[in-house]
């Protein structure tokens, strides 16, 4: 069984906002990185602030989207800003908006533990696995077959590459630039969900 969603009007604006905005594929892989995200916590204790994560899942790839791409900033921060205005407009406090940008920049980065911030390991967890299949086992079959019944990939290994590799040609110094120089696109070209 997958997941609820958060039912707020943030939530809701924010699955909104995805769906005007984020190209089919690149929506899909938002909506399963909070499943993934959220089956992974479940399955290892992991208190969470579930309307953070989801709002912070669903906004988190904004900055590849051909209206929010920057073409100065890397896309987890330009993705992260909108999180930040995102949040104030939705009413949050200056602080819950901040969170927001701080999961979604801290996605591209080191690992976090979750005992340390454990929604940016969500999404540092989920995304990892839905792009390049890191972790598998955390995964079972049922729950892979379950979300991606309901939310299939669309071809979103090679479009999400391919917004890599442009996103590391005009920013040679930001972390897809560094991903696409570590061999994500042999990574992904392997991801056992696309199997």
């Amino acid at each position: 069984m997958l997941a609820p969603f958060p039912e707020t009007p943030a939530a809701a604006a924010a699955l909104a906002t995805a769906t005007r905005f984020c190209p089919p594929a690149l929506l899909n892989h938002s909506i399963r990185s909070y499943l993934w995200g959220a089956g992974y916590a479940r399955a290892h204790g992991i208190g969470f602030d579930d309307e953070l994560y989801y709002v912070s899942s669903l906004l988190h790839d904004a900055g590849l989207t051909e209206t929010f791409d920057s073409h100065r900033v890397p896309f987890e921060e330009a993705g992260g800003r909108l999180a930040w205005v995102f949040g104030l407009a939705a009413g949050w406090p200056a602080e819950r908006a901040a969170r927001a940008e701080e999961i979604i920049v801290l996605h591209m980065r080191d690992d976090v533990s979750a005992s340390e911030d454990p929604e940016s390991h969500l999404l540092q967890v989920a995304t990892s696995w839905d792009v390049s299949g890191r972790r598998p086992g955390e995964f079972p079959g049922d729950a892979r077959a379950a979300v991606l019944s309901r939310y299939p990939r669309l071809g979103f290994g090679a479009e999400f590459l391919a917004a890599f590799e442009e996103q590391a040609r005009r920013k040679p110094g930001c972390a897809a630039a560094r991903s696409v120089d570590g061999g994500v696109g042999a990574r992904i070209a392997a991801n056992p969900l696309d199997a």
